[in-house]
């Protein structure tokens, strides 16, 4: 049978989150980005990103997908009870707010002061 589509020429470059990136300086002249520009895109957002104050939200965020899996694990592997999983994930869930945010506040702060001090671009070290 033909072929009715036209297959695309490129590849798309979506994120994890399902979105698709615009290119800005290389879309008008049609060439596709590099991997070194895209290299820098991706750096600079998490620079970005690590340079975000930390917000109760995000805590909040992270609390509930660790309690999540900690009810899991709770239930799965030790065998206990739902009901208790679900008890101790609540548990886990209000001790996990506050433990998260201010893990937080001291990792931003402290990229802040490096940043200050002139230690670099504030990435971490042990990364390369």
């Amino acid at each position: 049978m033909a072929q009715t589509k036209k297959k695309r020429r490129r590849k798309h470059s979506g994120t994890q989150a399902g979105t698709v990136e615009r290119r800005t300086s290389s879309a008008s002249s049609g060439r596709p980005q590099s991997k070194e520009e895209k290299r820098q895109v991706a750096r600079e957002r998490r620079m970005a990103r690590l340079h975000t104050p930390p917000t109760w939200r995000g805590a909040v965020t992270r609390a509930a997908v660790a309690a999540l899996i900690f009810a899991v694990v709770v239930i799965l592997l030790f065998r206990r009870p739902p009901l208790e999983g679900a008890a101790l994930a609540a548990v886990m869930f209000v001790i996990y707010i506050p433990m998260s945010y201010f893990t937080d506040r001291f990792m931003y702060s402290r990229r802040q002061r490096q940043k200050q001090r002139g230690g670099g671009s504030g990435e971490a070290r042990s990364d390369r």
